[in-house]
């Protein structure tokens, strides 16, 4: 056998009696689960897979026992981020840290799918070359995420020492120290008190890995949430509600306020069930959820222990135009109800 480069990765496989007859993509993808089986059918089809010796590039070739499959593949990509010239939305910034209005859209560090465009290449263009290297190459100064479709504060590092003191503050949960993280959403139904406290450990979804759940083994996850406004007609109901966080898991907010039955408007992953409640809605609101196309969700305020200073910092962010739309159609219809 050829010898194979240390950047490139081999998987062998050996034809038995029981994955004989199978297709020789599905065959490679369930041997090899770094890969998913369309990026296996394309490395076949580029010539990366061998039997006997030979090239096979037919995807759905039907695999015979005693055959030796060779897929020789290059590493999945994982470039270095580079600048990119992106406006960014700045509260505050010192020679320190940068704190930092995220609109929802934006990634916030590289990652498959997401090689660019993100906060970590606009970070990078503006704060030059300061930056790289502060808590990691590929994340440098990111101490905490939101996700995706989340808008709202954030703080990045621009040094070690700052990178240090905010991880230690993220890491300790507030619980010593100043940390404030308050969320805005807005949730189908009316949760049955005013206030109250979600303790519900989460892990990785054990089905969709892509998601997260309320597991028994998950980590400790804690979410206070206080009803802001009620809004309601025929068929429907909508709460705005501040939630702080205690702990910051991913997906923490969405997965408890589904776990309690009230999953986030127009949440695409936790919420696809009640797509169909929309429809039940006077016309404004309901055209406000539809031109969201994102969980309805902001980070609104943000508090920290600076690192240098000691001084606590505080930052608020005002509702995104869309989620502002949506709060004044509730509110409108609110008042034309009352009426």
């Amino acid at each position: 056998m050829q010898d194979v480069p240390v950047e490139e990765m081999e998987v062998v496989v050996v034809v038995d009696g029981e994955i004989a007859g199978g297709r020789l993509d599905a065959v490679l993808a369930k041997a090899h689960d770094a890969f998913s089986r369309n990026r296996i059918k394309d490395l076949i089809l580029e010539g990366a897979v061998t039997i006997a010796g030979e090239t096979v590039a037919e995807p759905n070739y039907r695999v015979k026992a005693g055959e030796t499959i060779v897929l020789v593949a290059p590493p999945p990509e994982d470039p270095e981020p580079k600048p990119e010239p992106i406006p960014l939305d700045i509260l505050h910034e010192d020679e320190h840290l940068i704190v930092i209005d995220k609109p929802a859209g934006m990634v916030v560090h590289p990652a498959p799918g997401s090689p660019g465009g993100t906060l970590v290449n606009a970070l990078l263009h503006h704060c030059g070359e300061s930056l790289p290297g502060i808590g990691g190459v590929k994340r440098p100064g990111i101490v905490h995420r939101l996700d995706k479709d989340t808008s709202g504060v954030m703080v990045v590092a621009k040094t070690e020492r700052a990178m240090r003191h905010l991880a230690a503050q993220f890491a300790d949960h507030g619980r010593t120290g100043p940390l404030h993280r308050a969320y805005i959403a807005y949730a189908w139904g009316s949760t049955q008190t005013a206030a109250g406290t979600i303790d519900a450990p989460l892990g990785r979804d054990q089905h969709n890995r892509l998601k997260q759940a309320v597991r028994r083994e998950g980590r400790e996850a804690i979410t206070h949430y206080a009803v802001e406004a009620r809004f309601g007609g025929e068929g429907w109901d909508i709460t705005r509600l501040s939630c702080e966080l205690e702990t910051g898991r991913t997906h923490q907010i969405r997965v408890h306020m589904t776990h309690i039955g009230h999953p986030l408007v127009a949440d695409p992953v936790y919420a696809p069930g009640f797509a169909t409640k929309v429809n039940r809605l006077p016309a404004e609101p309901r055209a406000a959820i539809e031109a969201l196309g994102r969980q309805a969700l902001h980070a609104a305020e943000l508090g920290f222990e600076h690192p240098r200073t000691g001084k606590e910092m505080f930052f608020q962010s005002p509702l995104p135009p869309d989620l502002q739309m949506l709060d004044d159609a509730l509110h409108a219809y609110d008042r034309a109800f009352a009426g």
